[in-house]
């Protein structure tokens, strides 16, 4: 079985934040084909900076019952070292949704060019934050030019 490139996203926020509308958009992309699911863990610090690890696929909550159909092929292949990484990262009072998946789009791609005896070379993930910094210094400078 080939897997397109895994790739990993922690999503934070404040606690009580968390309601299921995270899983139903991540959900539209798991349908699609996008992406597959390969593990999902739920880390909480408490004020004290106390650490509790919570597994989706083992939670009766309704707040994660909409993860439920996303996370059929999970893998588990997060180790307890990633999430306790992970989870030093985070401030108190925080949650985070830490998600493991493939890029399924990119299989059939890999394969083809496996096929041909081809490898990958380089690949990297610029994040658009970066991008939209990078726009607008790029814009500044412009404006900078403009007024000289």
């Amino acid at each position: 079985m080939t897997l397109g490139p895994l790739e990993y996203t922690v999503i934070g926020f404040r606690k009580g934040n968390f309601d299921g509308s995270i899983a139903r958009e991540i959900g539209k992309v798991v349908d699609s084909g996008i992406i597959r699911i390969v593990d999902i863990v739920m880390i909480d610090v408490d004020a004290s900076g106390n650490t509790a690890v919570l597994e989706i696929d083992a939670k009766d909550d309704p707040a994660f019952a909409s993860f439920a159909p996303l996370i059929r092929d999970r893998m588990g292949l997060f180790t307890a070292e990633d999430i306790q990484t992970l989870a030093e990262t985070l401030p108190p009072e925080t949650s985070a949704l830490a998600l493991l998946f493939e890029h399924h789009w990119a299989v059939e791609i890999k394969e083809a060019i496996q096929d041909k005896g081809g490898f990958l070379v380089a690949r990297a993930t610029i994040p658009p934050e970066v991008l939209e910094e990078l726009s607008e210094e790029l814009a500044a400078a412009e404006a900078a030019v403009a007024l000289a």
